[in-house]
């Protein structure tokens, strides 16, 4: 008894130990990023303030309004794929290489029954799956069937109180200049360096921005009542199976390149993404170099989980992770540029298609300066997209929902009608 005593005592004291450790590196992440964002701050101001270089281009007023949209048909319960495969197949397919180079349904939930009137919907909700079975007698199928079909119907139900609720929070604090629910972003991702790390990068920058603008009508004539914005998400900061020069296992584009990318979407009046895979680097020390691109009102920033792999692993050898106190420290860092600048909230994107990749979602701190997106970015059959999306989004909802589609990798790909038909309805699309 005394050795089971002790050993739990032990073992306390070190997930305390890992819990202050965590914390630590928090704070120190935080601390960082304030004093980037306070340096940018200084610069502008001593410039004279912002002056968008997008003349003409601004958010329109509708983003700002309106709810989050509801699935146009009910939303398919399918089975999560078993992560460790999805996993490595993402792995195997997603190139790194440069060329040249060596919130829980329940919580959410349960928030929403406290508020006025949302008890009494739920119970309605409940009620109407119960009253459909009958008092007969069943067999133990039929009474299994029976018990899997109110649970489905309890599914849909809470997923729309917890889109009720969202829409509710954001239409008190919704800022103006926000991106979401009014609107919807469609993205192509890449890097004009490689072919084979996305859509932006495989074909002449021409021929890329009017296909964007073609996939992004797409949407908007499914959604006819929620613009779509096209946006080029640029992979800023590139992990490496190399450790190179600096022995972080990743590559900052030069500034030459992101210059180049900016210069397109500035053209077209498209919005700004750029994305994070920090190696064995941190996101406090990638942000500090792309914090004078954030200042700019269209740019936004993504975090891909996946290639933040600590300070020994290797890129592309294990699936990284962060935490939620990751995203809170860089979403603390990009609300205090939107008030030091006056800028539009800005969009937090980040990647995920494992369970781990992304941990206590629940903590993830809302902001209305900052809105927050999870993408699902998985590939393969529509049977895997469906199942991962619901493991990874419905089921562990933050804020806003996203979707990722590959051109060559989803067989068959899903069309902007089948997307619609998802729940929750994903206001940000990215194609790779």
């Amino acid at each position: 008894m005394r050795v089971g005593m002790r050993g739990l005592v032990v073992a306390g004291a070190l997930i305390v130990a890992c819990q202050d450790a965590r914390d630590a590196r928090a704070s120190r992440t935080t601390d960082s990023l304030a004093e980037a964002s306070k340096g940018v701050a200084a610069r502008v101001a001593a410039a004279g303030g912002w002056r968008d270089s997008v003349t003409g281009f601004s958010v329109p007023a509708v983003c700002a309004r309106g709810g989050l949209p509801v699935p146009r048909k009910p939303a398919r319960v399918e089975t999560a794929p078993k992560s460790h495969a999805d996993s490595v197949k993402r792995a195997k397919a997603d190139s790194m290489h440069m060329v040249g180079a060596s919130a829980d349904t329940a919580h959410v939930v349960a928030a929403w029954r406290d508020s006025s009137g949302g008890a009494a919907h739920a119970d309605s909700a409940a009620t109407r799956a119960d009253t459909s079975v009958t008092a007969a007698p069943r067999s133990p199928r039929a009474a299994h069937a029976d018990s899997v079909a109110r649970a489905k119907a309890k599914v849909h139900a809470d997923s729309l109180a917890a889109i009720a609720l969202l829409t509710d929070s954001a239409a008190t604090h919704r800022r103006a200049g926000s991106l979401f629910p009014g609107c919807r972003v469609v993205a192509y991702y890449g890097n004009p360096m490689s072919k084979r790390m996305g859509i932006l990068g495989e074909i002449k920058p021409d021929s890329m921005l009017e296909r964007l603008a073609k996939q992004a009508a797409a949407y908007a004539a499914v959604d006819s009542g929620r613009p779509a914005l096209p946006a080029l998400e640029l992979i800023a900061t590139v992990a490496q199976a190399g450790p190179g020069k600096s022995g972080l296992y990743r590559a900052r584009m030069p500034d030459t390149l992101i210059a180049r990318v900016m210069g397109w979407a500035e053209s077209h009046h498209y919005l700004v993404i750029l994305d994070i895979q920090t190696g064995r680097s941190t996101m406090a020390a990638e942000m500090v170099p792309l914090m004078k691109y954030l200042a700019r009102p269209y740019v936004h920033l993504a975090l891909d989980p996946e290639f933040s792999i600590g300070t020994k692993k290797i890129p592309g050898k294990v699936i990284g992770r962060i935490d939620a106190a990751d995203v809170n420290a860089v979403s603390a860092v990009l609300a205090t540029l939107v008030d030091s600048l006056k800028l539009p909230p800005k969009m937090l994107i980040v990647h995920r298609f494992t369970t781990p990749m992304l941990s206590n979602h629940q903590k993830i701190k809302l902001d209305p300066r900052v809105q927050i997106v999870v993408d699902m970015d998985g590939f393969g059959p529509p049977r895997l997209k469906y199942g991962s999306y619901k493991a990874y989004v419905h089921d562990r909802p933050v804020q806003f929902a996203g979707f990722k589609l590959f051109y060559k990798n989803d067989k068959p790909m899903l069309s902007p009608a089948q997307v619609m038909e998802m729940d929750p309805v994903p206001l940000f699309i990215m194609y790779q």
